[in-house]
C-alpha cells in the first residue's frame, strides 16, 4: 500500500497529467526569482518523464555579467533548470508524500554543453526519470532551442526533509 511508504507513488492516480504553469510550479518546489529557472512544464508522466519550458529574457540578473558583450545563459544555470523540471516531476510522482521534502542535488555526471543559449531563446528541457531507491532518484535530462540540443546531463537527487 502506498500510505506504507511514503516515498512510494501513488499508482493508482493518472499517469500523464496536463501542463503545470508558473504558479503551480511555485507550490511545487521552493524556488523563487530570481533562482526559479522554468516557467511550465508542458508534459508529465508521471513516475517517468516531464518537459519543462524555460524562455530566456535579456532581463534576468545573470546576463549583466555573463557576457556584457554577448549574453550567455551559465551552463550551471542550464543544469539547475533541469534539476527543477525534475523537481516538479518527482513532487508530482510522490503526490502528498512529497509535502514538506526538498530535492537536493547528490551529483552531475556526463554535463555537455553544444551550443549557447541566448536571450530570446526558448529551452526545451526534457527529463527522464532512469531508476529510484527510496528518496534517491536518477535522472537523465537534455535542453533544445529550436530542436537542437543545447546541453544534457544525468544527475541524482535525494528527497529530503525541509528543516
Amino acid at each position: 500500500m502506498a500510505d506504507d511508504n511514503p516515498i512510494a507513488p501513488d499508482l493508482a492516480a493518472p499517469a500523464e497529467l496536463g501542463p503545470v504553469d508558473v504558479m503551480g510550479i511555485m507550490q511545487m518546489i521552493p524556488h523563487r526569482y530570481p533562482f526559479l529557472l522554468i516557467d511550465r512544464v508542458v508534459d508529465i508522466r508521471r513516475d517517468g518523464s516531464a518537459v519543462g519550458i524555460k524562455n530566456v529574457t535579456i532581463n534576468e540578473p545573470h546576463f549583466q555579467g555573463h557576457f556584457p558583450r554577448q549574453p550567455v545563459m551559465p551552463g550551471v544555470l542550464i543544469v539547475e533548470a533541469m534539476a527543477q523540471t525534475a523537481a516538479v516531476l518527482v513532487v508530482e510522482t510522490l503526490h502528498g508524500a512529497a509535502a514538506g521534502k526538498l530535492v537536493y542535488f547528490m551529483s552531475v555526471e556526463e554535463a555537455r554543453f553544444r551550443r549557447p543559449v541566448f536571450p530570446g531563446d526558448q529551452l526545451r528541457i526534457h527529463v527522464n526519470k532512469l531508476r529510484n531507491r527510496g528518496p534517491v532518484w536518477k535522472f537523465k535530462a537534455e535542453a533544445h532551442v529550436d530542436g537542437h540540443l543545447t546541453a544534457e546531463a544525468s544527475f541524482t537527487a535525494m528527497i529530503r526533509e525541509d528543516s
